[in-house]
């Protein structure tokens, strides 16, 4: 029999495994997603410095350059080992655009392969594209939207970024799978990718999960129902409280064992990540907030959720001023009277300070 308990112990000591170098690390979770908001770090870094070795804030960029790894878009947009990057590809995202768009997107992958390494302004000062309506509503540059296109289409790669902008190469097509079997093989490795990376899932989230590799592999749309049949039946579960859960099925729940330990997550942190699930392990519910009216927050703007053990008790809202760092503290509940945990939050927050460079 499995308890929720057990399932939220293997949660916690599951995905923090023993600090590593960062390509090892980057290895060891399979994809690291990405996020812009630098509050007071970028998603990415406050998800590794967990998980790699004396690791301070934009190691990951720059560093990014000699890593076996690559940016793209899995469930969500980040990072991820080479290994995986080639499993989503060659897509067939390009085949739908309209001729005028193939036709800048050719003359752009030219002159990007004579130059070997492009900056989104220096290519729109030789096409000047114009600009187009972009996701949100706004208007963006017609040339980095093209190019955004090409990235996700696999024509072109990122290899590296300049203040934050993406710098860009050609990338070499890669070669589909010759047969059912081998794109069979393919799909469900990216399945067991997503449940390395947020296991224990309950059966929701797996599904909603599989789902979203319409982002990672649009190619093989029609294959993902039977792709999370074969990942049901091959994954360990049980039934807790009404509720089915998966995980890998070389890992026992039953010995999982957290360390007396206080970590600040990021809101993308993979254990943190899927807000039903959070709230199934945890019995709250943690909102992402940076996108909510300030009058209609009630954890804060850029809440990170705080571990103790194998317990989200609470968040923290970090901001740095004049080089200081300025920490506020909430709790779902009373702040544990244990010492132990005032001085582990105490050594959490220096870890941060040293994380960002602060004295």
């Amino acid at each position: 029999m499995i308890t929720l308990d057990q399932l939220r112990r293997h949660a916690a000591a599951r995905t923090f495994f023993r600090p590593t170098t960062l390509p090892r690390a980057i290895e060891r979770c399979g994809f690291v997603q990405a996020d812009p908001i630098r509050a007071p770090a970028r998603a990415q870094d406050l998800t590794l410095r967990h998980r790699v070795r004396n690791y301070h804030a934009g190691d990951l960029e720059r560093r990014y350059a000699r890593l076996p790894i690559e940016e793209d878009t899995f469930v969500n947009y980040g990072f991820m080992p080479k290994t995986v990057h080639a499993l989503m590809h060659p897509r067939d995202y390009a085949d739908g655009w309209p001729a005028a768009t193939k036709r800048r997107a050719q003359l752009l992958l030219e002159y990007v392969r004579g130059r070997g390494e492009v900056h989104p302004r220096e290519v729109d000062g030789h096409f000047s594209h114009g600009t187009v309506v972009n996701y949100w509503g706004g208007s963006s540059n017609a040339t980095t939207h093209l190019m955004d296109q090409m990235h996700y289409a696999g024509l072109l790669r990122v290899v590296r970024r300049d203040a934050g902008i993406r710098i860009y190469a050609a990338r070499q097509p890669a070669a589909p799978p010759t047969t059912s079997a081998e794109r069979d093989a393919r799909l469900d490795a990216l399945v067991d990718v997503v449940v390395h990376a947020y296991a224990p899932l309950p059966a929701v989230t797996l599904a909603y999960l599989v789902a979203r590799l319409r982002y990672a592999a649009p190619q093989w749309a029609d294959e993902r129902k039977r792709a999370l049949r074969r990942a049901r039946e091959r994954l360990a579960h049980a039934r807790v409280d009404g509720v089915d859960w998966f995980w890998p099925a070389t890992e026992r729940p039953q010995t999982a064992s957290p360390p007396d330990v206080v970590r600040l997550l990021s809101p993308f942190d993979p254990l943190v990540w899927d807000r039903p699930r959070f709230e199934l392990l945890w019995g709250w519910p943690y909102r992402f907030e940076a996108y909510t009216p300030a009058a209609k927050r009630r954890l804060g703007y850029y809440a990170l959720p705080l571990l103790w053990r194998d317990r989200v008790i609470g968040w923290g809202n970090l901001t740095v001023r004049n080089a200081v760092l300025q920490t506020m503290i909430g709790y779902t509940d009373a702040q544990p009277r244990d010492r132990s945990f005032k001085r582990e939050l105490e050594a959490e927050i220096e870890r941060m300070r040293l994380f960002l460079g602060l004295d």
